[in-house]
């Protein structure tokens, strides 16, 4: 929870140079790419939090690996983080900034969960119909569960929807259940 609270504050501060340079996407992007990067690599994960290295060492090794790659935002921010012993929080930091990114843009999270690959238009009529129903704007991310056995999972922030032939089946099974006692 501190930690959680600690990122959001890097994360508010973060996007608010982003949004004054007008580059919020962009630099989402790339604390994802950085944070992707040396989430990666076992070796790497190891050198950016090890409380053993000194902060002027990780600091020029940063600068010199993403220095030049990603905006000075970015950079200076990776610096700080190095600067306050706080690397260990560059995950949470993303997740945070990506929070706020979508909560400036009027965008909530829409995660539809299908058996098989859903068709393009068909992602597209779903998401509409979503959209106009609940006058939101959603950002999808789709998944493919074979468990599901067919139909659609749909989960809107904390909202569930689930069509699927297992959600369905496993409702069945409650009410079997429950009529017995």
């Amino acid at each position: 929870m501190a930690n959680e609270k600690a990122a959001r504050r890097y994360a508010t501060a973060i996007f608010s140079l982003a949004c004054d340079a007008k580059i919020e996407a962009r630099i989402g992007e790339e604390l994802k790419s950085v944070s992707d990067a040396i989430a990666g690599d076992a070796e790497l994960q190891g050198f950016f939090v090890s409380p053993v290295l000194s902060r002027a060492l990780k600091e020029r090794a940063l600068l010199a690996t993403f220095g030049t790659k990603v905006h000075e935002i970015v950079a200076h921010s990776l610096v700080l983080l190095v600067r306050k012993r706080r690397e260990a929080l560059l995950g949470e930091i993303v997740r945070q900034y990506h929070a706020i990114e979508r909560a400036a843009r009027g965008g909530e999270p829409l995660t539809v969960t299908t058996a098989s690959p859903l068709a393009a238009a068909d992602l597209d009529a779903l998401v509409k119909k979503l959209e106009s129903r609940f006058g939101k704007k959603f950002d999808v991310e789709t998944n493919v569960d074979p468990h599901a056995i067919g139909g659609v999972r749909v989960m809107m922030g904390d909202r569930l929807i689930d069509a699927t032939v297992a959600g369905r089946l496993d409702d069945l099974a409650r009410n079997l259940f429950a009529q017995r006692t």
